[in-house]
């Protein structure tokens, strides 16, 4: 009879505790599906007396996850612990060494260390599965390992933050200010620890650094991504965006050229009408094209317990089944370390400035926009208090460099109150 595949998790939060639920649920689903029973040895977390709402009776408890990595009655290791660096580094490292398979949710610790831990991965022989650390519940991942597999990937862009995109889609419903929402969506839990790597858009950054690497086929590179958070997205700007028919998204894009792998995460203006225009609360979408396929639209649960824990069962059930990939798609030795790159592509962006309300202030402005070769398309300016007055310009496409240098010159014309936002306008 086929042993069982034993496993030994670190990490007993949310994610764990779904993962713990769905095998205790499911057993005999599993095993006839996997052709082998998937039973779990012992686990890991920092508090072993906290009531979890399951039962983990019959699971031996290690304080050190390292330990319960190097156990010999654990053959896949489950990291659910979180973070870049500490625990869940060392023991996935010793998990690797001590010859075990290993599924994380960890797209921090991939983003920075994902070359590193892969080779040591496939120099071992051992599996390195990470479906849950993008995009929650959706098989985005798989889809772009296996069965994209034919397609040259052209582009991958999406929303994967649900937080953002929950604040976003909120201010727009209610009309309440970025701070007020902040606050709410930190009070429901929606918000991590550090809530910057949500709204700054780290969070969201390491997913498509990861996701960049399985589509062109270099090394993770997140220090290469362009990286702007929400934090100054205001409601004028949602509701101006609304009358011009455009929501705001974090959005993420990748593509390869000639010039290198642009990578951006960056709040953009969507076509209300388009998938991602229409995508509300806490969901993902991911978009993906390819040569063959075209474009594929992926949507679903960002997180929560049951898709997340849903994806790390469907790693572990591909291990159960002896499945044997590339950690990054292709051999880890082969992966080329990427040359970042900067969009060149023309686009019109949304401008919002708080001028000084002084004559000759909008004739100032446009002068050095003309100068740094960007037109105006269309320009607006609605109420305004004493001292400044808010200003809207949607420009004709242009790049962003070109952008970048009327920017820079705004504050030598003295008519510029604080720093402009500039959003991109993503026609999709």
């Amino acid at each position: 009879m086929t042993k069982p595949l034993r496993l030994g998790i670190a990490g007993l939060g949310t994610v764990g505790v779904g993962v713990v639920k769905i095998i205790r649920k499911h057993q005999d689903m599993l095993t006839a599906r996997t052709g082998r029973k998937i039973e779990i040895s012992a686990v890991s977390a920092r508090s072993k007396g906290r009531d979890r709402g399951v039962s983990l009776n019959g699971y031996d408890w290690e304080d050190d996850p390292v330990a319960l990595a190097e156990r010999d009655d654990v053959d896949v290791f489950i990291e659910l612990m979180g973070g870049e660096d500490g625990p869940a580094k060392a023991a996935t490292e010793a998990a690797l060494k001590s010859g075990k398979d290993v599924v994380t949710a960890n797209k921090a610790m991939l983003a920075i260390h994902g070359q590193s831990l892969a080779e040591a991965a496939e120099t071992g022989g051992q599996a390195l599965r990470y479906e849950a650390a993008v995009a929650g519940g959706i098989p985005v991942i798989k889809s772009l390992m296996e069965g994209l597999a034919g397609n040259e990937i052209t582009r991958v862009m999406g929303v994967m933050n649900g937080s953002c995109n929950y604040i976003l889609t909120r201010m727009e419903d209610s009309g309440l200010s970025y701070q007020d929402i902040f606050a709410e969506a930190d009070g429901l839990g929606y918000l991590e620890a550090d809530p910057q790597l949500d709204v700054g858009g780290i969070d969201a950054a390491h997913k498509l650094a990861i996701l960049s690497s399985i589509a062109f086929g270099t090394q993770v590179s997140f220090d290469g991504i362009e990286l702007e958070g929400i934090e100054r997205i205001a409601v004028e700007d949602i509701q101006q965006a609304a009358d011009m028919g455009y929501r705001i998204k974090l959005l993420g894009v990748a593509q390869m050229t000639a010039r290198g792998l642009e990578q951006s995460m960056s709040p953009c203006l969507v076509p209300a009408r388009s998938p991602l225009g229409q995508l509300e609360g806490g969901t993902n979408m991911v978009l993906i094209e390819g040569d063959s396929i075209g474009q594929i639209v992926l949507r679903g649960p960002g997180a929560g317990e049951g898709p997340t824990a849903s994806a790390v069962m469907s790693d572990i059930v591909d291990i159960a089944r002896g499945s044997r990939l590339a950690t990054f798609g292709r051999p880890a030795t082969s992966l080329k370390q990427a040359k970042a790159a900067r969009s060149a592509v023309p686009a019109a962006y949304y401008l919002r400035l708080a001028l000084q309300d002084k004559p000759g202030a909008l004739a100032k402005v446009a002068t050095a926009l003309g100068e740094a070769g960007v037109s105006i398309d269309r320009m607006r300016q609605y109420s305004h208090s004493e001292l400044t007055a808010p200003v809207l310009i949607v420009t004709h496409k242009t790049t962003r460099d070109a952008l970048n240098v009327a920017l820079d010159q705004l504050p030598s014309t003295g008519v510029v109150a604080a720093e402009p936002v500039a959003l991109r306008i993503e026609d999709l």
